[in-house]
């Protein structure tokens, strides 16, 4: 147990490299006698590590060439994948293609929703919608930020698909950090704010396709958003 939780933590120290930009994608990583003298330990310890990653495909041996950083796209680890999209430098790029995933995922929620909402859902929505803007006067971006995921995390429960909220639950961290970046912005408090009340207007109605369409839009502005208040300020 001692050696394994060992290579748990040489190829997490690697990783964290990887992420951090020192090993970008295409370049090769140090062998195993440089890594067994930076970790002080075993070349058989480094050697599992480098399995470890491999097997995740963060990592592939080229035979007579070295060992390489795979690009993110190519990575099985969703841990991984998500610990560079919270972590690593190309902020950017993470911060769009984790709002077109939510746009697939919570549109096509959204309309399974508003077939199963039941009234006390409803209300819980309004709910935080009132507590989104009595953070919004304040401009507490915390308990504003904290009344959004809420809000979301009622109608991925109301879509009645277990398998909506298990995709979901792994993405939770990055999109509290994500959601704190940009809540700090009063206009997008704003945007969001509307939005929101479209969403619960469309789900208190039952009308599936008004339910996706209001969802879709929020999305569409999450992302300009983004990119014209944030990225663009940068």
């Amino acid at each position: 147990m001692a050696r394994k939780s060992l290579v748990g933590v040489v190829a997490d120290e690697l990783l964290d490299r990887i992420i951090e930009g020192e090993f970008p994608p295409g370049s090769t990583v140090p062998g195993e006698h440089e890594l067994s003298a930076r970790h002080e330990v075993s070349r058989m310890t480094v050697r599992e590590a480098m399995k470890t990653l491999q097997a995740q495909r963060i990592l592939s041996v080229e035979r007579g060439r070295g060992t390489f950083v795979n690009p993110l796209s190519r990575w099985a680890s969703l841990e991984a994948v998500l610990r560079a999209a919270s972590e690593g430098k190309n902020d950017a790029d993470a911060s769009i293609q984790l709002i077109e995933l939510r746009r697939m995922l919570e549109t096509g929620a959204c309309e399974l929703a508003a077939g199963r909402i039941v009234e006390e859902d409803i209300t819980s929505l309004f709910n935080y919608i009132s507590a989104m803007k009595a953070a919004h006067s304040i401009n507490d971006v915390a308990a504003f930020v904290e009344a959004d995921l809420a809000f979301h995390d009622v109608i991925l429960r109301a879509s009645g698909n277990v398998f909506v909220s298990v995709l979901f639950e792994p993405l939770h961290r990055v999109l509290e950090k994500r959601r704190t970046e940009t809540s700090a912005v009063p206009a997008i408090q704003e945007h969001a704010i509307g939005h929101h009340q479209n969403i619960a207007q469309a789900l208190e109605s039952r009308d599936p396709d008004r339910s996706r369409q209001a969802m879709d839009a929020h999305m569409q502005q999450t992302l300009d958003d983004l990119k014209q208040l944030v990225l663009d300020a940068k």
